[in-house]
């Protein structure tokens, strides 16, 4: 059996194609040599079989706590792993991760993991972005990269050695050929990277570049969806306008709007005005036909909504909107809209229909919320070279 370390070898950071890591064959968990006097109770526990992994149930029960944590060599350690996604639920397919602290690409699940002593793990030093797949093509991709060593630079983190834009463009665009996905997401991150647990990054020799891939479905039109009034403080703007890991008022934002029956959470910043979503953006169309955004100056600066404002020039040249602006907005008037949205790469454009108990416009799905999506969509498909990259598969 395979050791860890052959699966996860290192190969050089400076080539220019990263190497794809093989995914091992799946085999069986062999427990031997158990020296706990339990251990004829334990082959009488019953057991749950899955894809050729026979794990022993009802452990716990039947071991005393001396023996809850063994030693494990890393072969054991990367069975375990296989043998927990076997056992895990509506999880998401994950088809390759890059990782520049072992040099390359694999395919393997169990395999895809970071340093617990990164410090984008415990000190949440790190910054990420995300791009779209749709159709064998990654949608904003340059767009995306911009906002994410933007927000490096931000954060304090430097590039890994010798890594460039460009390269870690090519390596992104090399993960999803090696993923052969089509439809999904390209998520990536800039870390300080491991070195040690002290609060400063000092002690970190190298920052570190991951990305995975997660198989997703071709877009498609979403549902009107209920928001509520967030009670999480929103973060201020030094740390909303960078793309940051810290995303625990996100989590708490959303997790209350899950509580109250809702899809999402929006945020007021200090002033009383709309800001944003736990991770999309929001506009409006007011009585007048007026596409109404908050400005970007203490929030995050949307790639999909900066790509909306774009395309909503159509509709006015079609005379179907009357303006397109980024304004203060207060929840008040946010209420009295005749459309609402969230707008992100993740929900797309979908249509919000209440806020609280304030039923938005006539409580159905709007036209022109409809009609942004429909832009979207086509730009997401047959947009210019400047928003779809092809890979090369």
């Amino acid at each position: 059996m395979a050791s860890l370390q052959s699966i996860l070898r290192p190969i050089p950071q400076a080539t220019n194609s990263p190497a794809v890591l093989p995914h091992r064959s799946q085999s069986s968990i062999r427990f031997t040599r158990f020296r706990s006097h339990h251990v004829q109770n334990l082959r009488n526990t019953r057991r749950l079989y899955f894809r050729g992994f026979r794990i022993m149930a009802s452990i716990a029960d039947t071991v005393d706590h001396t023996s809850d944590a063994p030693v494990l060599t890393s072969s054991e350690v990367i069975e375990r792993l296989r043998a927990r996604r076997e056992n895990q639920e509506n999880q998401q397919e994950y088809l390759a991760m890059y990782s520049s602290v072992f040099g390359g690409i694999t395919t393997d699940p169990a395999a895809m993991v970071i340093p617990i002593d990164d410090h984008m793990v415990h000190r949440g030093h790190g910054v990420f972005d995300t791009a779209a797949i749709v159709d064998g093509y990654l949608y904003e991709l340059d767009q995306h990269l911009d906002r994410i060593l933007k927000s490096a630079s931000m954060a304090k983190i430097n590039l890994p050695i010798p890594y460039d834009r460009e390269m870690i463009r090519r390596i992104l665009i090399r993960t999803v050929s090696a993923s052969k996905c089509r439809n999904g997401s390209l998520r990536y991150w800039l870390s300080a990277g491991p070195g040690d647990f002290q609060l400063s990054s000092s002690g970190c020799h190298l920052s570190a570049l991951y990305a995975v891939v997660i198989q997703g479905k071709p877009p498609s039109r979403p549902k009107g969806i209920k928001v509520i009034t967030s009670s999480v403080p929103m973060k201020p703007p030094q740390f909303a306008i960078m793309k940051s890991v810290n995303y625990l008022p996100n989590v708490l934002s959303k997790m209350e709007a899950e509580e109250k029956g809702a899809y999402a959470s929006i945020w007021l910043d200090s002033d009383g005005f709309i800001a944003e979503g736990p991770n999309m953006n929001v506009a409006l169309i007011t009585n007048d036909k007026e596409f109404i955004m908050p400005h970007f100056d203490k929030i995050l600066s949307g790639c999909t909504a900066k790509r909306i404002i774009n395309l909503a020039e159509r509709l006015v040249k079609e005379g179907k909107l009357r303006s397109i602006s980024c304004e203060n907005i207060t929840m008040e008037e946010g209420k009295k809209a005749d459309e609402m949205m969230l707008i992100g790469s993740g929900v797309l454009v979908s249509p919000v229909l209440q806020w609280d108990e304030q039923i938005i416009g006539d409580g159905k799905e709007g036209p022109l919320v409809q009609a942004l999506f429909d832009l979207l969509i086509e730009d997401m498909k047959s947009g210019p070279p400047t928003v779809r990259i092809p890979v090369p598969y």
